[in-house]
């Protein structure tokens, strides 16, 4: 299979992203990737639906996407929709609407599955000790798993930094009285995590998805987002509370201007360094790996894996 090329689309509560990558012995190649903000979980904390504008953000992306993947003989196609489309009465609207643009169906994934690709996805591109516990905070739940060089426990918390962000408020500069309650909140969470998958005798905590990469990118100093220096780079612990307190004393205007910030999480982003702050302080860790390499890559891997 070497030489063959595969697509795998992720489309969170936040984020919907696309990866187009070679198989060239036995690691990836990426040929494209790439990012869209459309918020599909807009909302959906408190409504129990996708809306009408979330779903036309959808559409425009798949658009694009279909054109992107046009320009490749690819060999393969996933669709991977998690924590949003779980949870949104109207999901098989959403998942029709893909279909339509993309004719791919969407798998609505669980907790689970999502937990063993994002674990897939960082475990085949670092070498770090184990027994690994990898966390990925996304958009509308985070992902505990652990494991050695295969996942062995899971953990799906209902906490991302689109739904905690909704469901607290905050604002644009967050008051203390809303931290004081997300940082409750998160830590109940993480708690319930660590007594369902363990978090003691860690050889190594990896954390991917965009809070914890634009966490590092703010901690190493970036002068501009390069994912290359971001992946595999150890953050001690006083780095993120260092970060942290940068994100929360600002306004969503001025993190917009940090090079390394992206546009569509300098709202949430706040939120989600909250969530990382508790899960270190939960695990009594001292640093974290970051990895880039996330469920987008373990989406590729798997059509690469069963085809060998």
């Amino acid at each position: 299979m070497t030489g063959a090329i595969h697509a795998g689309i992720d489309c969170g509560t936040n984020s919907i992203r696309l990866l187009v990558a070679r198989l060239d012995g036995d690691r990836l190649v990426d040929l494209d990737r790439r990012m869209l903000t459309i918020r599909l979980g807009e909302g959906l904390d408190e409504s129990g639906v996708i809306s009408g504008a979330a779903l036309d953000r959808a559409a425009a992306a798949c658009d694009e996407y279909s054109q992107v993947l046009a320009g490749y003989e690819v060999s393969g196609l996933r669709f991977v929709a998690t924590s949003a489309s779980r949870d949104a009465e109207n999901a098989t609207t959403f998942t029709d609407l893909v279909q339509r643009h993309l004719h791919v169906l969407p798998e609505v994934i669980d907790g689970g599955q999502e937990a063993a690709l994002s674990f897939l996805g960082a475990r085949r591109s670092l070498d770090v000790a184990e027994p690994t516990m990898v966390v990925d905070i996304g958009g509308g739940s985070t992902e505990f798993v652990r494991g050695g060089q295969r996942p062995q426990r899971w953990f799906s918390s209902d906490i991302g930094c689109v739904r905690l962000h909704e469901r607290h408020g905050l604002s644009p500069l967050p008051t203390v009285a809303q931290v004081a309650a997300l940082r409750q909140d998160a830590a109940v969470h993480v708690r319930e995590a660590a007594r369902a998958v363990g978090f003691s005798g860690l050889g190594s905590l990896v954390a991917v998805a965009g809070t914890a990469t634009t966490v590092a990118a703010l901690a190493l100093g970036l002068p501009q987002y390069d994912a290359s220096a971001i992946h595999g780079s150890v953050i001690t612990r006083d780095q993120i509370d260092e970060v942290a307190e940068r994100i929360l004393s600002a306004d969503v205007s001025e993190r917009l201007t940090w090079p390394v910030m992206h546009p569509g999480r300098a709202d949430v982003i706040a939120s989600g360094v909250l969530i990382l702050q508790a899960v270190v302080a939960e695990c009594g860790a001292q640093e974290i790996t970051v990895s880039e390499h996330d469920i987008l890559d373990g989406i590729v891997w798997s059509q690469v894996l069963a085809n060998v």
